[in-house]
């Protein structure tokens, strides 16, 4: 699990819709409900590409 700096969190948006990302912390993850991804926290870094990151499950989306 990784953690974020809340300041970050605060400034970070999804590249592709450009809208504020929800922490999940559990999982280690910035979610986009909107575009429907994930993108990995590795080592405390967000790894914001659109190809790295994972689609979410129609549970998960519910979840927005």
């Amino acid at each position: 699990m990784s953690n974020i700096d809340p300041k970050l969190l605060e400034i970070l948006v999804c590249p592709l819709t450009k809208e504020p990302l929800r922490y999940d912390k559990d999982a280690g993850e910035l979610i986009s409900n909107r575009a429907g991804l994930a993108y990995p926290i590795k080592s405390g870094i967000p790894i914001m590409l659109p190809d790295e990151a994972r689609e979410l499950n129609e549970t998960e989306k519910r979840k927005g």
